[in-house]
């Protein structure tokens, strides 16, 4: 392949591939049953890696009337802050926008789990974020 095969994100509209994943909440893992509670979107080409959440109390009460609604805000605020970097990412303060997003969608048996990733195509991912969370959440 040559250079001038390569599509270069000016020459695609200035849209860049980004990844997107749901956070789940399954508060009886052995149940199995869910509710969205948030996105995970990264974004290589424009070193974005960011979550949004909304946790729906009354849908997850009508799941399981004694889970842990301030444990499971915890959890998804535990994952807002590992997203934003610095101090309140801990640990993964040290790694990049990408080994973030993997450790976060690594599949886990917990209460905040994450779904199967996705791909499309933005110009914003702090806004594609924000538009998934409408569309897929709230």
């Amino acid at each position: 392949m040559t250079e001038r095969h390569i599509i270069r994100p000016s020459e695609a509209n200035e849209r860049d591939v980004f990844e997107y994943a749901l956070l789940r909440v399954v508060p009886r893992v052995e149940r199995g049953e869910q509710i969205n509670a948030g996105v995970l979107v990264y974004c290589r080409a424009q070193s974005y890696v960011g979550a949004r959440t909304h946790l729906d109390e009354a849908r997850l009460l009508a799941l399981d009337p004694d889970a842990d609604v301030a444990g499971i805000r915890a959890a998804l605020g535990a994952v807002e802050g590992v997203c934003a970097g610095g101090e309140a990412a801990g640990q993964a303060a040290r790694d990049d926008a990408g080994r973030r997003f993997r450790w976060l969608i690594a599949p886990r048996s917990t209460v905040v789990q994450p779904g199967p990733v996705h791909t499309g195509l933005t110009v914003d991912p702090a806004a594609e974020a924000e538009r998934l969370l409408d569309l897929l959440v709230r």
